[in-house]
């Protein structure tokens, strides 16, 4: 959509198709197996993978292993503080449902039989929240999943790259890596987990005012695709200077 022959452009200076400045500083945490702070726009989560030589009661002597996934947001991430869960005694059900579509990202691109009985445990902790925390846990914490298994050498159980990145509908615009200013109006929101074979993990997409149709599903996926090939050139460039 363009005024004249100027594209118009979002809240924040970008175009409809372009994501937050991504980028990704490795080694944060120093007794982590592997860490890093992904930072897209104004969302910065650190993520930090744990190998240990075991499994959940369910995996012992099976010979396979495991990955899961922790997330949790400090209190003054947002605007407003938000109070801790384990003040509270319990995790919140948005908690559960973020760390296991993690969990089951990262699952989906690792080779668990050929990881032996091990567990990787990766906590994914959102230090600022603009949007798409979960998106940002998901391809950070694959970062830190990989930077782990490279450092111990165990990166050939990798069966390729996982990302997410939200795509939606604002204004009737079709823009990608919605912040929360736009995630809070959109009439339509999609979170979109893909690998780097061109499959997707999950696909979550809503809509808060009309109905969508086929149509609009192919066109936002297309628009997804496009900003999931540049997490994983980010993802491949962060990783490419881990040191076995």
């Amino acid at each position: 959509m363009s005024i004249g022959n100027a594209p118009v452009r979002r809240g924040d200076g970008r175009l409809p198709g372009e994501l937050r400045p991504v980028t990704v500083e490795l080694g944060l945490q120093k007794w982590a197996e592997g860490s890093c702070l992904i930072r897209l726009g104004g969302t910065h989560v650190l993520c930090a993978a744990t190998i240990e030589d075991r499994v959940p009661p369910h995996l012992r002597g099976k010979g396979t292993g495991w990955v899961t996934a922790e997330y949790s947001m400090l209190p003054r991430a947002t605007a407003e503080r938000t109070p801790r869960e384990s003040a509270q005694g319990r995790v919140g059900g948005r908690t559960h449902e973020i760390q296991r579509l993690v969990g089951r990202s990262l699952r989906g691109v690792v080779d668990l039989a050929k990881l032996g009985e091990r567990t990787v445990t990766v906590d994914c902790d959102v230090l600022q929240a603009d949007g798409g925390t979960r998106t940002a846990s998901t391809t950070g914490g694959y970062i830190a999943l990989a930077v782990a298994l490279t450092r111990y050498g165990m990166e050939r159980h990798l069966r390729g790259h996982v990302a997410a990145v939200s795509v939606g509908l604002v204004d009737g615009r079709p823009v990608l890596d919605l912040d929360y200013a736009e995630d809070s109006h959109a009439d339509v929101d999609f979170n979109v987990v893909g690998t780097d074979a061109g499959t997707y993990v999950e696909v979550q997409g809503t809509a808060e005012g009309q109905p969508f149709g086929r149509d609009g599903v192919d066109a936002l996926l297309d628009l997804a695709d496009a900003g999931l090939a540049q997490l994983f050139e980010a993802q491949a460039r962060a990783i490419a200077t881990v040191e076995k």
